[in-house]
């Protein structure tokens, strides 16, 4: 897009070019209209103002430019006229205004040394070129001169010159030795901005004869070297001895001692000085100081604070560095050079000046006839430059009038232009730092309006993003721009829509309704032309499934999702970048539809992922972060300090906590003495520690390694530390879990924990076994044995309290003396059975058992409780042999009583009562026998329902196989059940116990009944047992069946009707006949007396339960 150019007090639009701007000095016309308008040249490439030039090589002076029709070329050299066909050597490219001056075919550089000037010109005017001063670069020898060594004091400034010989451009200066090494360069030695080798001190490690300076030429590749410096320092000490002999006390190099002294400045010298510094330049302050110690430069800048951002310290600080410097930075710059015997300061009064700069450059004026504009030059500078203004290459004081200008100062003022007036105007701004020029054309042109966008040209935009539809023009005067929406719409206003100067339309946020067809029209005085551009408006593409951030661990897998929403019409493609790079060409890398799958991850896959979405007209994006973890890397570098003989210092460094924070550290320990290659647990310290104190025993031959601990795992172990070996001393603990046990009558046996080699605390480790009996006035017998962990003592009385210690020793000494423990000598079985047992009969399953406590001596032994043994021997209600089942109870503890569940009613039984201790159980009590009352029965063992006819069944029956007492009768209750199964009325019969059968009569015919059935005892009813049966039909009925009856189908369904009756019913005989409780035996186990149940171990009252059999040969 073309800027407004001229300003007139009559009128304030101009004629503008509607493109966009290559250059201030660019005119953007397509290539087809650049061949049919006429423009003035422009200078578009020229070489360097100060252009310093390889004599070796061929001159190329570069002046290239543009213009309709294309300019013509001349040159100036310093002023005249360069006739450039006079001069074999020199030549200029074709179409170009290049200059090529051949150097290399005979031709001296210095011959073309001077100041060029190009001018480009066509029947629109001039353009010239700046002033190109051409210098050959030079490269000189460095002049011979004789070096003397330098002899220099110990503790004294020493300056070594280079003083490198005069090149265009300057050389880099730089210190090396005869090995082109860099010497190095500190505080005290450093190379000033001169070139010179500044030392605040001499040390005698500066003694050398290869001092040398070089001087680098850049622009020849050249090396120049000065010839190497001696320098030889002395030191007090041997200065006195070699020179004691030829100098008096009051000489220089005499008795005195190296001495501190205060700074002095090397440079620069006195107490001030200035600095002149172009703006944008690098100021550059330099101050360097001799003194011992070596002083410490610091800066500062008087009444204000070194700009932030722009200042640098280099060469130690020796030199203070501002960039892009102004005239704000001008002022007192004061370096202070300081040791501890005091300071010295240098105040660099600083100015800084500016060749000129742009404020506003002259533009390029495109005008129609009869209209105004105006060229402004403005520049700054200190001092103010001066701006002086020519045409076409000539000072427009002398250049052919135009009627249509007026100078005034820095502007040219046009009114009423005419075709004629076209010209390239020049302006320079000058001070004595330098120039500035610049061409600006002024080209009057009378075009009728030119449309530059394709017709019909299709814009695509994604919804609510901004449309931009152009409607690049030319025409001159500048043509009005209208836009219409579809062929014949009203003209387009409002806020909804922006009109941008060259031409385009903007709809900030399109919407789908602005789709469509727009027209664009542009007039100006010369004639009118339109046309016409399309707009689509597509649906954003959106990520609605982001990739998530991930922690995996090393080796695993993960997968990124990247699920997208499009407009149909778009075709996206989905890239993936990791670390805003391409995806690794590695095959565990699996891209899909819409996700990304990394296998076998590694610690190299940590990193962002991006998900791209492309299409045509958008993108879009979506990154997550992808964090590798594993176990930590073992610590390392394990070092032991502080050793003493009960505690070291372990310290280490960590390893990589491959992004997953250590917790802590584990050290763990090996006895190399007496378990070599045995690893134990020594402690554990939190993971923000790498340091630990650590306890050690005597007589241990430690190694240490460390274990990291992190969120995933364990690391491998470190590395062992060095070993360290302990001083043996005495045992610091005697043998844990002592007891006395005997295991016969006659012995105690006396066991111990034996400790472990590293708490021996040194040789020859023994145990001293000691024991004497409880309670009796006896001396203690001992005993000391090695590499066992028991002792039996025998001959000793039947349990009986003994008092037990085992005390270590080794050949250094015993251990603390040890705590006394209780135990007592083997037992023996009890020698007396429990007396005065009774039995009182609960009901028919449950009795309770009292008896008599032995006397505690007749235990010998501990009283683990008691055991009640129990059997049935007989059923009252029947006599035949039997398998007799023996039951025992455990009751634990002193306890003289408990309860006998599980009793079968109406039976006999035998008990007896025994004593237990940790030998066994003693003799029993005489047997008790005892009998359970009655019981309700068990149900009838069997119900079967047999010949049934029109009108009756027979019933068959057998006892209950737990009459559990004297059964007194039967009881039958039967119903019918209608075709809906609904009970009928039930019918109630009492039957004698001696009877096994019944026929029932007077039932109906082709009946369904149900029969519930149970025996009865003096107590009560037992559980019934329930079964079904059906009459048969009559004998007319039966006839008017008879034919369906013969037929085959009817056969077959009856046969599948009665096989899957016949599984009902055995289904549920079984499941009524299923169990083995009685009703009342039921009730009776639910309302337990709780003395009946199994005791908790520590309450002594209750043990095991055990259940023993055998065949009785006694009648039941």
């Amino acid at each position: 897009m073309m800027k407004k150019m001229s300003i007139s007090t009559s009128k304030t639009s101009l004629v503008l070019f509607l493109c966009q701007i290559i250059s201030a000095l660019d005119v953007p016309l397509d290539s087809k209209l650049l061949e049919e308008l006429s423009q003035p040249p422009t200078i578009t490439q020229q070489s360097p103002k100060d252009y310093i030039v390889d004599p070796r090589e061929n001159i190329v002076i570069q002046c290239e430019a543009k213009g309709k029709p294309p300019p013509s070329f001349s040159w100036t050299r310093n002023g005249t006229h360069f006739d450039i066909d006079k001069d074999a050597q020199v030549t200029m490219k074709p179409n170009s205004g290049t200059l090529v001056i051949n150097i290399m075919n005979g031709g001296k550089a210095e011959a073309y040394e001077g100041v060029y000037q190009c001018t480009a010109r066509n029947e629109r005017g001039a353009a010239i070129s700046n002033n190109i001063v051409v210098r050959p670069s030079r490269s000189p020898l460095w002049t011979k001169e004789k070096l003397e060594p330098n002899h220099v004091r110990e503790g004294d400034s020493l300056v070594l010159h280079c003083r490198p010989p005069v090149g265009l451009p300057p050389p880099i200066i730089f210190w090396m030795d005869n090995a082109f090494q860099r010497l190095p360069q500190s505080e005290r030695v450093s190379q000033g901005l001169n070139g010179d080798l500044y030392f605040s001190n001499v040390q005698p490690e500066d003694t050398r004869e290869d001092y040398i300076c070089y001087a680098r030429f850049n622009h020849t590749q050249t090396i120049q070297q000065k010839q190497p410096i001696s320098v030889k320092v002395f030191s007090m000490d041997s200065l006195n001895d070699t020179i004691a002999a030829n100098l008096s006390d009051t000489d220089i190099f005499g008795a005195k001692p190296v001495t501190e002294r205060q700074p002095v400045l090397l440079t620069p010298t006195g107490s001030t000085s200035t600095k002149v510094e172009l703006r944008g330049n690098v100021l550059l302050l330099e101050c360097i100081a001799a003194g011992l110690p070596t002083p410490v430069i610091r800066w500062i800048k008087e009444g204000g604070e070194l700009p932030a951002n722009r200042t640098f310290f280099e060469n130690f600080k020796k030199t203070l560095k501002i960039i892009d410097v102004s005239e704000a930075d001008s002022g007192n710059y004061k370096c202070i050079a300081r040791n501890a015997l005091g300071s010295v300061h240098h105040v660099i009064s600083v100015t800084v000046k500016a060749a000129p700069y742009w404020i506003t450059a002259p533009r390029n004026l495109v005008l129609s006839p009869g209209e105004d504009g105006t060229l402004i030059c403005r520049a700054n500078g200190n001092p103010k430059p001066s701006i002086s203004w020519l045409a076409n290459g000539v000072p427009i004081a002398i250049a052919p009038e135009d009627p249509s200008r007026k100078v005034d100062g820095d502007t040219i003022i046009f009114s009423h232009v005419q075709e004629r007036s076209s010209a390239v105007y020049q302006c320079n701004a000058s001070n004595e730092y330098g120039y500035l020029l610049a061409n600006a054309f002024v080209n009057v042109l009378a075009e009728p309006p030119r449309i530059l966008t394709p017709a019909n040209k299709l814009y695509q935009v994604i919804a609510d993003s901004p449309a931009l539809l152009d409607c690049a023009y030319f025409g001159s005067p500048k043509p009005e721009i209208e836009w219409f929406k579809g062929v014949k719409g009203s003209i387009l206003r409002g806020n909804e829509y922006v009109f941008h100067d060259n031409g385009t339309l903007e709809i900030p946020v399109a919407q789908k309704n602005n789709a469509g067809t727009y027209t664009c029209v542009a007039r100006n005085k010369l004639g009118k032309i339109q046309n016409e551009v399309q707009l689509e408006i597509k649906d954003p593409t959106m990520i609605i499934k982001q990739p998530e951030y991930k922690v995996i661990q090393r080796y695993g897998q993960v997968s990124f999702e990247c699920i997208i929403k499009h407009d149909s019409t778009l075709l996206p493609t989905v890239t993936w970048l990791k670390d805003n790079d391409e995806l690794p060409d590695d095959e565990r890398f699996l891209v899909g539809k819409d996700n990304l799958t990394i296998m076998n991850v590694t610690d190299k896959d940590d990193g962002t992922y991006t998900c791209i979405v492309n299409t045509t007209l958008d993108s879009v994006s979506a990154s997550a972060v992808l964090t590798v973890v594993a176990r930590p890397n073992p610590p390392f570098d394990l070092e032991l300090t502080g050793q003493l003989e009960r505690s070291i210092d372990l310290s280490w460094l960590p390893g990589d906590e491959n992004n997953s924070p250590i917790t802590s550290f584990v050290i763990e320990f090996e006895d190399a003495l007496h378990e070599p290659g045995v690893w134990r647990y020594q402690t554990e310290v939190p993971g923000s520690q790498t340091t630990a104190q650590l306890k050690l025993s005597p007589y241990v031959n430690y190694s240490f390694r460390v274990i990291a601990v992190n969120r995933i795992g364990r690391s491998q172990p470190s590395e062992p530390s060095e070993q360290y070996l302990t001083k043996s001393a005495s045992p610091d603990e005697n043998p844990a879990n002592v007891q006395g046990i005997g295991s016969e009558p006659d012995n105690l046996v006396i066991t111990w924990e034996p400790l472990k080699g590293f708490q021996s605390n040194g040789p020859g480790l023994q145990y001293k076994v000691s024991w004497r009996q409880k309670d009796v006035d006896d001396e203690w017998t001992s005993v000391i044995v090695a590499n066992v962990s028991k002792y039996i003592v025998s001959g000793t009385p039947t349990f009986v309290p003994y008092e037990v210690k085992v005390q270590a020793l080794n050949d250094l000494g015993y251990a603390p003396e040890p705590s006394e423990v209780i135990g007592h000598s083997g037992e023996d079985l009890p020698m007396v059975a429990p007396g005065n047992v009774q039995v009182h009969v609960i009901n028919s399953t449950l009795a309770k058992v009292h008896w008599d406590p032995v006397p505690l001596k007749s235990v010998r032994g501990h009283l683990q409780g008691y055991k009640v043994y129990y059997w049935k021997v007989q059923s009252l209600s029947r006599r035949s042999r039997r398998h007799v089942e023996k039951k025992i109870l455990t009751f634990r503890g002193n306890k003289t009583f408990g309860m006998l569940p599980g009793l079968e009613p109406y039976s006999s039984y035998k008990l007896n009562v025994r004593v237990v201790n940790g030998k066994g159980e003693g003799p029993a009590s005489p047997d008790k026998v005892f009998k359970t009352p009655e019981g309700v029965p068990s149900s009838p063992s069997f119900l079967k329902i047999t010949n049934p006819t029109l009108d009756s069944l027979t019933l068959e029956w057998g006892s209950p196989t737990h009459p559990n007492g004297v059964l007194t009768s039967y009881t039958l209750k039967f119903q019918p059940i209608n075709n809906t199964h609904e009970l009928g009325p039930l019918v109630e019969i009492r039957i004698p116990a001696n009877e096994s059968s019944l026929i029932l009569k007077n039932l109906n015919y082709s009946t369904r009944y149900k029969f519930y059935f149970n025996a009865q005892t003096s107590v009560g009813s037992g559980s019934q047992i329930t079964e079904e049966a059906v009459t048969i039909m009559d004998e007319a009925m039966a006839s008017r069946q008879v034919d369906i009856a013969t037929q085959g189908w009817f056969i077959g369904l009856m046969c599948a009707v009665a096989l899957l009756i016949l599984i009902l019913l055995i289904v549920c005989f079984i499941r009524r006949n299923k169990g083995g409780k009685y009703p009342v035996k039921e009730k009776e186990d639910a309302h337990a007396d709780p003395e009946i149940q199994p005791m908790k171990e520590d309450d002594g009252t209750f043990g095991e339960y055990r259940l023993f059999s055998f065949v009785s040969s006694a009648p039941i």
